[in-house]
């Protein structure tokens, strides 16, 4: 027998312990104790009521309750708290202030929220779950940062299908020069987006249904909008970002896109100084730089800039003026815009190597940036264009084609 307390909403007083849940208004999310694999262990969370399976947020991960005697209730003062068996507290919510009149709310996007039942504004919640991802991204949650509480959203696999052991891989933000999100087992480079260029990140499709959080035009956090109850992006234990769907009518959720998408995607794949196009499964290798004073510059276009390593930012710069200030070092070796909003704007420059620059087609859901490499002007003079299917190839200096299981 399963039992509901008040709805959705637990008040001063209240608890839920054993069986009892919480269950969002429309029927979509669910909240109370479930067991681990082994039995040996319990945990408070959140599952799609639907597919029960699948869950969402734990509230007590690194934390597990040794029998079936927890309890889950509300301080008087706005407290959410699980006990044990012997009153001991295995977690807490850590509010920053009291509220005259708390409540727990599970909300019909699966945010647990604790709130003040007089003020009803979402920007008032005292605490939320939502602030505190496992390896779920669910719509209406953003991950980056909450400069109102300093906190730092990001998603942590779970390790294999064992929910409650955390893995090696994370989804975060790097806000060194422009924002990026990678994609890292440890502090090992995985995936990346490519740094936001004030639209969109350079490297990375599906950006419909994610919508930028900024404060003074300076992008602090990604919300994932789509408003459909049954999509959700999951970061899994092999490394991969699965946008996954459960269909009307089935209890099965189906992966439909995912980061890394191809062999491109995986960092550095095809080595410095290369584009790695997969829909061609092309490397195009540039020339190396000698440094003349008749250099010039060669537009790569549709690709994803290179990541931040040794570079130089000026937002205010324009870029004829990045392009002469690029010109005055013998180091560097690549600008572009920071910024391509209205018409572009902002200079950023690369010294040394370029790495991870992936191509897109102009065709492309994100068709990518463009990027100034810096050349010999003899050498610029042998480019050639090579056309593909109506997609050019720059190739610089050589050029080998690859199966694309052989391209590393």
């Amino acid at each position: 027998m399963e039992f509901c307390i008040a709805a959705d909403t637990l008040y001063p007083g209240q608890s839920i312990s054993g069986v009892q849940t919480l269950i969002s208004s429309g029927q979509t999310f669910e909240l109370g104790f479930f067991s681990s694999d082994n039995n040996k262990s319990r945990y408070l969370g959140i599952w799609y009521k639907k597919t029960p399976d699948v869950l969402v947020w734990i509230a007590n991960q690194n934390n597990s309750l040794t029998d079936v005697s927890g309890v889950f209730t509300i301080s008087n003062n706005g407290t959410l708290i699980l006990l044990d068996q012997r009153n001991n507290t295995i977690w807490y919510s850590n509010s920053s202030r009291a509220a005259q009149t708390p409540v727990a709310q599970l909300l019909d996007c699966g945010n647990l929220v604790l709130k003040d039942n007089l003020i009803s504004s979402s920007e008032d919640y005292l605490w939320k779950s939502f602030d505190y991802p496992l390896n779920s991204w669910l719509p209406g949650m953003t991950i980056g940062k909450d400069t109102s509480n300093g906190l730092d959203r990001f998603l942590t696999c779970c390790r294999d299908s064992d929910i409650e052991s955390p893995g090696d891989f994370t989804y975060k933000f790097d806000y060194k020069g422009l924002p990026q999100i990678f994609l890292k087992s440890g502090s090992k480079k995985i995936f990346r987006t490519g740094p936001w260029n004030g639209v969109r990140f350079s490297g990375i499709d599906f950006l419909q249904y994610f919508s930028p959080i900024s404060s003074n035009k300076e992008l602090l956090g990604y919300k994932f909008v789509d408003q459909t109850k049954y999509y959700r992006a999951v970061l899994s234990h092999p490394g991969i970002v699965n946008l996954t769907e459960l269909t009307a009518g089935s209890t099965k959720w189906a992966p439909w896109a995912k980061v890394p998408s191809d062999l491109c995607d995986h960092y550095g794949w095809c080595g410095a100084n290369s584009v790695c196009r997969s829909f061609n499964y092309s490397i195009s290798t540039l020339t190396p730089l000698e440094c003349q004073r008749k250099d010039e510059f060669m537009t790569l276009e549709h690709v994803k800039l290179p990541d931040l390593l040794e570079f130089w930012l000026n937002k205010s710069m324009s870029t004829k003026e990045c392009d002469a200030e690029c010109l005055k070092s013998c180091s560097c070796t690549a600008y572009a815009n920071s910024d391509i909003s209205g018409g572009g704007n902002g200079c950023l420059i690369w010294f040394g190597d370029l790495i991870d620059i992936k191509g897109f087609s102009e065709d492309n859901e994100n068709p990518g940036q463009d990027i100034y490499i810096r050349l010999p002007a003899s050498e610029l003079s042998k480019c050639t264009c090579l056309l593909y299917n109506t997609v050019y190839s720059y190739v610089l200096n050589s050029f080998r084609t690859y199966s694309g299981l052989g391209a590393k």
